[in-house]
């Protein structure tokens, strides 16, 4: 075995497990022969190799102690990124091929910048909306209406399975998570199971559209599975959900809550602005379906749709003030006389700025470190070993298995950047697993790990992993129906 490949030749504090883990060890244990490596120049047994893997492995290890260090997820990753092609860049420049390096982050960096301008439009309109308090109205009528724990347990389940799929899981949950918080303050066991729940169903309601998770989107973009395809996912990421919910459901006793009263009056434009989202998504997917255009073309396309309705809503405020004070002031509401005083007007690019930046740069640390391990040719090893060496079918089990540690996003883009000879079913195969296996642990997706910090002392990685053979159950057996479903899709490769 060649030295540095066993992880007991890394330092100590970088025994910790990770996707490159993989990528190095498992296609030397396995005596799986080399890919060809993707670069002109084959860099997986050099020095320069070896550093770049530990780089990646020592930066993942610190975005899986995000929540002990309190240091934001992007930092790490930027940097290993930045080290990585940099030490490609070198090698390339000793050999006399800088074009070659060059070339290929550009290529690398092509696919970020799609990815990444669809996701910021994305977040953009969700800001939008929750800016004119769409969310907090829904929470607010789902408090009042005094549902028992059963019904809240189903019924913020369900509204995340139904949600996710177009505001993405990881804002759905967390409103539903808000919802559950507020109307059974202190009832700890419930809150767990609740929020269990809901990170099961935000993940499984994200699997079977391009708009609900980050893997979808990627997985699209690439033009492995069509935007209609996705919905052939639907019923086995609803036994996903199902499964581990029902067994859930049996240990919540039957009581009702004390009833909280909100009133949430929603903000002018918010109705237009939800249209307006649902006009940008068929917007993308006209171009993508239609014109084969890239799919970020009608996303951006549908921000200057929000941008038009913003400076509309500006232009028109204080004549809708007026209206607003003359018509409160005949019905005597001194409440809402006041609130308008600080009424401000709306302003998209405010909405750009609070996008989750941490995580659009978290996103291009992981595509460009990825993409430099794979320019080296480590995912040509990784691809050999799993398609080759297993059956695909085992393969993309066992990545939706490592998802559950290894966040889902560097898990797709390597299968992405390695492009498996697979049938169409596996694809979506791999969409099923990288997007729901997430669910066997809080830390496995990003809706898990902000509801840790959300519901901090009421959800636990303790009180999710109690219940981690049961979603275990409901992964197992999603994947099983997918199997029996949409059998057919497993015979044509291509």
């Amino acid at each position: 075995m060649p030295t540095g490949c066993h992880p007991s030749a890394w330092p100590r504090n970088l025994r910790r497990p990770g996707l490159l883990l993989s990528v190095v060890c498992v296609p030397l244990l396995a005596g799986a022969p080399a890919h060809a490596a993707t670069g002109p120049l084959d860099l997986t047994g050099s020095l320069s190799g070896f550093v770049a893997v530990a780089l990646f492995i020592l930066a993942y290890a610190l975005v899986m102690g995000e929540e002990k260090l309190h240091m934001r997820k992007s930092k790490p990753v930027l940097i290993a990124a930045g080290l990585i092609w940099g030490l490609i860049g070198w090698v390339y420049v000793q050999a006399g091929m800088p074009t070659d390096a060059e070339h290929a982050f550009r290529e690398t960096l092509l696919e970020f910048t799609e990815l990444m301008l669809f996701l910021l439009v994305a977040m953009t309109y969700i800001n939008a909306m929750e800016e004119r308090r769409v969310f907090d109205a829904l929470r607010a009528w789902m408090v009042r209406k005094g549902f028992s724990y059963r019904q809240l347990f189903w019924i913020t389940g369900g509204l995340a399975f139904v949600i996710s799929p177009v505001a993405d899981n990881l804002t759905t949950a967390m409103l539903m998570c808000a919802v559950v918080i507020k109307v059974a303050e202190g009832d700890k066991r419930f809150i767990n199971l609740a929020c269990i729940n809901i990170v099961v169903a935000a993940n499984a309601g994200g699997a079977f559209s391009p708009f609900g998770d980050i893997t979808t989107l990627m997985v699209w973009q690439a033009g492995m599975v069509k935007f209609y395809e996705f919905f052939a996912l639907l019923g086995p990421s609803l036994v996903n959900f199902l499964v581990p919910a029902v067994a859930m459901s049996l240990f919540i006793g039957k009581r009702t809550p004390e009833g909280v009263e909100e009133e949430v009056e929603l903000k002018r434009g918010a109705r237009r602005i939800v249209l307006l989202f649902l006009l940008t998504v068929a917007t993308a997917v006209a171009c993508h379906s239609l014109l084969h255009l890239p799919p970020v073309l009608g996303m951006m396309t549908g921000l200057g749709y929000l941008q038009f309705f913003g400076f509309f809503l500006r232009r028109t405020l204080p004549r809708s003030l007026e209206r607003k004070r003359a018509r409160y002031t005949r019905l005597g509401d001194e409440r809402r006389l006041a609130q308008l005083g600080s009424v401000v007007p709306f302003d998209v690019f405010n909405r750009v700025a609070r996008a989750e930046w941490d995580t659009l740069l978290f996103f291009y640390g992981v595509v460009m470190c990825v993409g430099g391990l794979g320019f080296m040719g480590y995912l040509g090893l990784l691809s050999e070993a799993l398609y080759t060496g297993w059956d695909a079918t085992w393969a993309n089990i066992a990545l939706g298995l490592i998802s559950a540690v290894v966040d889902n996003i560097p898990v797709m883009f390597a299968v992405l950047t390695m492009q498996p000879e697979m049938s169409h079913g596996h694809w979506l195969l791999i969409t099923l697993t990288a997007g729901v296996g997430g669910s066997l642990l809080s830390i496995g997706s990003a809706a898990g790990v902000a509801l840790m910090g959300q519901a901090r002392g009421y959800y636990t990685f303790a009180g999710h992993l109690r219940w981690a053979p049961v979603i275990a159950l409901g992964y197992v057996a999603s994947i099983l129906v997918h199997l029996w479903l949409n059998a057919g899709s497993f015979q044509v490769y291509g």
